[in-house]
């Protein structure tokens, strides 16, 4: 009897070992009952035990697509002129006021292939808008073979000169895991590449009212950089550079680029 119960043991033990993706362990329990002096009886039974200490969690892996809301930016737009932030005189007509030249932008569709809780890789696609808003009584002129403008005897309250593009950023995401209040920090680096859809020139002033001008004005049909974000939670900050000219190649200042910087929502 006691070979039979210990061979059960062993076998019952060794199934169980070889179980590896079980999440709990099985626990073969042998009670004795003592209380009756003319024989003693024994239970056994199987019970399962839950060992927390021996669980291994695989984070899946798992592509998906969807429409979205996020990386909302607002920030600050600035040009630099061969490497400086201070224009050169022949591009002087470009200079903004800098707290008042801005940079907004976001994402509405994200494909993504995460590779577990703390990496993955996506592409998504959205909108992008510099404004800069031009110090001197200018017009920039629409329909011209270059950059061209004229100096105006008018006062301008509002003198803004914008292009929107759609804009596509690749991004690697690192991020940690959830603090005491259930928030991460994040990482996102990647290169973007944007598509000019419009340009446009806004002017507010007493003699005209308001009025608003579209046309490409010049602006490089296909721009790509880099950028980076960095937060905590939904909130953080970012910042974008682009590698080539602001405008197209021969047709407005060349080594004149344009990088921008301020918070984000949504990562």
């Amino acid at each position: 009897m006691k070979f039979l119960l210990t061979l059960f043991i062993c076998c019952f033990y060794i199934t169980g070992f070889a179980q590896e993706k079980s999440k709990t362990d099985t626990v073969l329990i042998i009670t004795v009952d003592s209380t009756k002096k003319a024989h003693k009886k024994v239970n056994v039974r199987i019970d399962k035990q839950t060992d927390t200490a021996k669980k291994v969690i695989k984070p899946s892996s798992k592509f998906f697509a969807k429409m979205t809301f996020s990386r909302i930016d607002l920030g600050l737009s600035k040009n630099i002129d061969n490497g400086s932030f201070t224009l050169s005189p022949a591009n002087a007509f470009l200079e903004s006021e800098t707290w008042k030249s801005t940079n907004f932008g976001f994402d509405l569709f994200e494909m993504a292939y995460r590779f577990n809780s703390y990496f993955k890789i996506y592409l998504s696609a959205g909108f992008d808008w510099n404004h800069m808003r031009l110090k001197q009584n200018i017009t920039i002129l629409p329909d011209q073979p270059s950059l061209s403008y004229r100096t105006d005897t008018i006062d301008y309250k509002k003198n803004r000169f914008s292009n929107q593009y759609l804009r596509v950023p690749l991004g690697i995401q690192l991020r940690s895991k959830d603090d005491k209040d259930g928030k991460k920090i994040y990482f996102v680096a990647g290169p973007e590449i944007g598509i000019l859809l419009n340009g446009k020139v806004k002017q507010h002033s007493s003699e005209r009212g308001r009025e608003k001008v579209r046309d490409d004005y010049n602006f490089e049909p296909f721009r790509y950089g880099a950028y980076a974000r960095f937060g905590y939670g939904s909130w953080g900050i970012y910042t974008k550079y682009y590698f080539n000219d602001v405008f197209a190649k021969e047709q407005g200042p060349s080594d004149f680029r344009n990088m921008s910087f301020g918070l984000m929502l949504g990562f």
